[in-house]
């Protein structure tokens, strides 16, 4: 069964290894990630600015290399890409 995990603990692991916070900043987001608590057993991690994906294939590696859980999704309808980070 999977254990709880805190949006803070993703974020603050991310920042730790050099990723940019993106913040939002004159009606737009700043390029960089973000983090949004899905329930107490998962974190989704969204990309902003240009190269999304390959951004988060970097912030997959790097999380996966911490010992999380990573499952790259899709919003429906063709939505933003996400991952969804768990500890296993």
């Amino acid at each position: 069964m999977a254990r709880r995990i805190k949006e803070a603990a993703v974020r603050q692991l991310l920042i730790d290894g050099g990723h940019e916070f993106s913040e939002f900043d004159g009606g737009e987001w700043d390029p960089g990630f973000r983090t949004v608590q899905a329930g107490p057993r998962q974190v989704n991690v969204f990309y902003d600015g240009p190269g999304e994906e390959e951004q988060l294939q970097a912030l997959s590696a790097e999380l996966r290399a911490t010992g999380l859980h990573v499952h790259a999704s899709q919003l429906d309808g063709g939505g933003r890409r996400r991952l969804e980070v768990s500890r296993p």
